[in-house]
């Protein structure tokens, strides 16, 4: 039988290239990875501080909003102790206000 016809010899050049290319893909895969794990980071470390950024400016508009409401409500305290009269008119009015637009 001819072994030489039915199995190629393999060129000792061809596979030293295709080893070296398979190294080749495999370290810029590697590098590739690498990349994208930092660019992942940074992106990660952009994005904790931006949203560090809005809760501190959230946390300022909620108490500037509990400041505002604080002081409405010790206004209004204060206008109905000192006109109790026109304060529960005012309540009346506003009540029968809501009760026209609720019912619709």
């Amino acid at each position: 039988m001819n072994e030489t016809a039915s199995e190629p010899t393999p060129n000792p050049q061809a596979t030293d290239k295709f080893e070296s290319g398979k190294a080749h893909a495999r370290q810029a895969a590697e590098d590739l990875k690498a990349a994208a794990e930092q660019k992942a980071a940074e992106l990660r470390s952009a994005a904790e501080a931006k949203a560090q950024e809005l809760r501190g400016r959230a946390e300022q508009v909620y108490e500037q909003a509990r400041s505002h409401a604080r002081s409405f409500q010790e206004e209004g305290e204060a206008f109905v102790r000192e006109n109790p009269m026109r304060g529960v008119l005012a309540a009346l009015g506003v009540g029968f206000v809501l009760g026209l637009l609720f019912r619709r």
